[in-house]
C-alpha cells in the first residue's frame, strides 16, 4: 500500500483518546494511520451529531461515500488504489493509561498561553518576532518559571531592558501563570476542523500532550 500525502493533509493533527474515552495526546497523520493500520486504534468520527467508530476497513470505506458527498469537509490521503480521509480523533483499543496532569514547561506552550501577544503593549506578533521577557531579569535573580516568564516584542524587550517592569515604568497586560491545561489545545480549538474535539476536552481537567 503506497500512501501519496499532500502538504494538507499532513499538517493535520489527531486527537487520541485511551481506550475508556480519555484525551490522552495530540499526534500526526503518520502515526496515526500506523496505529490504525496495526489494529492498535480506531477512529472515532462525528457525523450529524453522533459519534461513530471505525476498523481501518470500515474507515476506507466510509471515506468513499465522503469523498462522493462531503470532500470538502475532509482532508485526503491518496493511495494507488483508493481516498480515505484524515481521521480527527482515534481512540486506543488497548491502552487505558490515564493522560499526564502536568503542562510541559518550554517555549511553544509559553507562546501559546500568551496568544503570542506582547505582554506589555498586548499587540500580536508572529512567533519569530517574538521573544521571552525575564519579568524579573536573570541578573536580580530572577529564574525561569511560568510567572516570570512572558512574551515579549522587539520594542518592548529593549526598552524594558535589565530592568523589572516598575523599573521600566511598564505594566504587564496581565500577571503570568502556570496553566491548568496544555494553551496549545485551544489554538487547535479555534479551528473548525477540530470541533469534533471539543466534547472530549471540555470535560477534561487533565491536559493533552503534544508529541
Amino acid at each position: 500500500m503506497i500512501f501519496i500525502e499532500p502538504q494538507s493533509a499532513l499538517n493535520c493533527n489527531v486527537l487520541v483518546l485511551n481506550k475508556h474515552y480519555m484525551p490522552l495526546r495530540i499526534i500526526d497523520v503518520k502515526r496515526a494511520f500506523c496505529m490504525l493500520c496495526r489494529e492498535l486504534a480506531e477512529v472515532i468520527s462525528y457525523e450529524q451529531g453522533q459519534y461513530y467508530n471505525y476498523d481501518f476497513a470500515g474507515w476506507r470505506d466510509i471515506s468513499q461515500i465522503k469523498k462522493s458527498f462531503e470532500p470538502d469537509e475532509h482532508d485526503w490521503i491518496s493511495t494507488v488504489n483508493f481516498h480515505i480521509a484524515v481521521p480527527r480523533i482515534v481512540r486506543l483499543l488497548f491502552y487505558d493509561r490515564l493522560p499526564r496532569n502536568e503542562v510541559k514547561f518550554n517555549r511553544r506552550n509559553i507562546f501559546a498561553r500568551d496568544a503570542s501577544r506582547c505582554q506589555y503593549c498586548g499587540k500580536k506578533f508572529p512567533t519569530s518576532e517574538l521573544s521571552l521577557d525575564h519579568i524579573i531579569p536573570k541578573s536580580m535573580g530572577g529564574t525561569a518559571t511560568w510567572e516570570n516568564l512572558v512574551c515579549a516584542c522587539a520594542n518592548c524587550n529593549a526598552k524594558k531592558g535589565g530592568r523589572t517592569p516598575k523599573q521600566a515604568r511598564m505594566t504587564l497586560v496581565k500577571l503570568p501563570t502556570k496553566p491548568k491545561r496544555n494553551p496549545t489545545v485551544h489554538l487547535h480549538l479555534s479551528s473548525k476542523k477540530y470541533h469534533s474535539w471539543k466534547q472530549f476536552l471540555d470535560h477534561a481537567y487533565w491536559s493533552v500532550e503534544l508529541t
